[in-house]
């Protein structure tokens, strides 16, 4: 099977250089890397030139946001499999391989993983594990959505959901996952696929108020639309609200990877990282 990656870009150039090594290092023949810049002038189109011979295609101009420039990137793809990497973020060595058998070895037709999150050095912050065995419920009646940078799927899942939302401003992952949760066979991996980089031009950060108000929205259209009773669904809500807040507050001492704190991402590779084993890491 093969997989088409996709990375928008605009003005992260400072961190483009160390991404795009991160995907052509986890590329096998017959993969393809898009990337779709949106128009940068901090010395991104530069970078992406230096690299051109090595990706499938590229493109700079102005889009109405990173959904926009996502929907781009995978109209260009004709992998089987799916998945994108945004600016900042990093795949792990053996990331693209490991998805892509877990994809071939199952009926799954989305799979979510655990990652990384580094700081602006690309030093480790902490272990984020993705788990969750009900990914419908989670995300309808929680608003929890799995780690997009650790989310591979299969193309004909992606264009039977109706794709990206190019309309989106802030909520576009939440969107599409949510919808595959609804709509397909969604698994979690118990693999660390990714680094998340955490700096201050990420849209969950600079515009956390509207992507929660967006996330919001699409879950009451959902909501609206389902029998039964107000009550029942109201209930739903706060179980797994709390639920949801209960794992937060378990992750941050059951889950810990202290001795992952402070290493070089560079130094990890995509592997099992929980349970916690002799020797990970």
């Amino acid at each position: 099977m093969r997989l088409s990656v996709v990375t928008p870009n605009l003005n992260l150039g400072r961190y483009l250089v160390a991404t795009i090594d991160s995907v052509l290092a986890n590329l096998s023949p017959g993969d393809e890397y898009f990337i779709i810049d949106g128009g940068s002038c901090d010395g991104s189109v530069d970078i992406i030139k230096s690299f051109e011979k090595q990706l499938t295609g590229w493109v700079s101009e102005p889009d109405k946001g990173y959904a926009d420039a996502l929907a781009k990137g995978f109209a260009r793809a004709t992998g089987d499999i799916l998945c994108w990497i945004n600016a900042g973020d990093l795949l792990l060595p053996g990331a693209l391989d490991a998805a892509r058998r877990a994809l071939t070895d199952s009926d799954a037709e989305m799979i979510f993983g655990d990652d990384l999150y580094v700081d602006e050095e690309g030093r480790v912050i902490f272990f984020s594990r993705g788990y969750m065995k009900d990914l419908h419920s989670a995300m309808l009646y929680g608003g929890w959505t799995p780690l997009q940078d650790a989310c591979f799927w299969r193309r004909d899942f992606y264009e039977r959901v109706g794709g990206i939302n190019p309309s989106l401003r802030y909520a576009a992952d939440f969107d599409l996952f949510f919808r595959m949760a609804l709509h397909g066979r969604c698994q979690y991996v118990p693999l660390t696929f990714s680094a998340f980089r955490r700096h201050a031009g990420q849209k969950s950060i600079s515009g956390s108020d509207a992507y929660q108000s967006e996330r919001a929205n699409l879950r009451r259209a959902v909501l609206d639309r389902l029998s039964g009773s107000q009550l029942e669904k109201s209930l739903r809500r706060l179980w797994h609200g709390a639920a949801i807040r209960w794992r937060v507050h378990v992750s941050q001492r059951l889950w810990r990877r202290p001795d992952l704190v402070g290493q070089p991402v560079e130094k990890l590779r995509c592997c099992q990282y929980w349970p916690m084993e002799a020797g990970s890491g």
